[in-house]
């Protein structure tokens, strides 16, 4: 792919970038989205009416089950090559954020370091009740695991439906979305808020807005760039065209 000079020019000189992935980036590992439809056991399931603080106290085994299920699917996925592009990408620029609506974890798979997961991750839990975070609980399948230091039930550590997102997180997605030079949004529907609204926040500082996505979003009039395209194709691209061809 021939990328525009001034683009290449742009980002070589850059020393603060700022990537927003969404689904569209594990998408491209054959990892389903939230939203398509379920599998056997859980086809009759909306993710909607699982995915909610009410849903858990109506059924914490219910909704503990569905997620131990995609815990699963998720084994057996992993990063494609725009996850590891990224992770050259970050080492290549002194201030590199990485700001992800996934809960996969395929990022960290893949090695990046400085990751703000705005709606959690899959493959840790928390406590219902007290809010202790754990990577680690027991494997008895017949009743939801309970926290080893108040009692309360166990939950994803995943941002439900009428939640909100984490604060820390969010604030640093927000304070490195207004501070870099380059944005890029990858693999994102740019309807989700508040993550949408982080490549204008970006655009309104002034800052290069590349958008890379497999069909056009609310985004694409305010980039400066837009490649239609896989993220996984397009963006080992442009770390060669930008960084290897520089060393």
């Amino acid at each position: 792919m021939d990328f525009p000079p001034d683009l290449i020019s742009s980002l070589q000189k850059a020393d603060r970038i700022a990537v927003l992935t969404g689904a569209g980036a594990s998408q491209e590992s054959g990892l389903r989205t939230f939203r398509d439809s379920q599998d056997g056991l859980w086809a009759k399931y909306k993710p909607t009416d699982l995915a909610s603080p009410e849903a858990f106290a109506r059924d914490p085994k219910l909704v503990w089950d569905w997620y131990a299920w995609r815990r699963e699917a998720i084994k057996g996925v992993r990063p494609n090559r725009g996850h590891y592009a990224l992770v050259e990408m970050e080492s290549k620029v002194a201030d590199f954020t990485l700001i992800t609506q996934n809960v996969d974890g395929l990022h960290r798979f893949a090695g990046s370091k400085k990751i703000h997961e705005l709606h959690g991750n899959i493959n840790r839990v928390r406590c219902s009740q007290c809010g202790m975070f754990t990577e680690e609980w027991g494997d008895d399948t017949e009743s939801v695991p309970t926290c080893g230091k108040c009692g309360g039930l166990l939950r994803p550590d995943v941002v439900w439906f009428g939640e909100s997102l984490p604060r820390g997180e969010l604030e640093a997605a927000v304070l490195a979305a207004r501070n870099c030079q380059v944005f890029f949004s990858i693999g994102t529907s740019g309807v989700v808020q508040p993550a949408a609204s982080l490549a204008f926040a970006a655009h309104n500082k002034g800052a290069l807005v590349v958008e890379i996505n497999a069909e056009s979003t609310p985004l694409t009039p305010k980039a400066d760039y837009f490649f239609q395209g896989k993220s996984g194709e397009i963006l080992p691209e442009l770390v060669n065209a930008v960084w290897r061809n520089k060393d």
